[in-house]
């Protein structure tokens, strides 16, 4: 996503100062998300994408970390996270949960 992010910018003749400016983040995280050091929220990559005349759908496409990241990132945050995976896992292990159920419960599947 990263280098997508600074191919577009780079296309558009957008400093990585003015982009940054633009997205209300400093050019130093800017730089990390170009490098694919770190990953913007979902609001900054909006913001990013808005200027880059590209879309934040598009842009998440190219999002190559793991699920397996994204959960050891919510651990490191909060470990409460654990808790939920492994009541989820168990779940899962027994039959009684799907991730469709899961996913219906959220309100993120009809």
């Amino acid at each position: 996503m990263g280098a997508r992010i600074r191919q577009l910018r780079l296309g558009a003749g957008i400093s990585l100062r003015e982009l940054a400016r633009r997205a209300k983040i400093s050019p130093s995280f800017l730089s990390e998300i170009e490098s694919g050091s770190h990953y913007p929220t979902a609001p900054v990559l909006e913001r990013i994408a808005v200027e880059l005349k590209a879309t934040a759908v598009d842009l998440q496409k190219l999002d190559s970390r793991s699920s397996l990241s994204d959960l050891r990132r919510l651990l490191k945050v909060d470990p409460g996270w654990g808790v939920v995976f492994e009541a989820l896992a168990a779940g899962g292990q027994n039959g009684n949960l799907t991730p469709y159920k899961v996913l219906k419960k959220l309100g993120k599947q009809k």
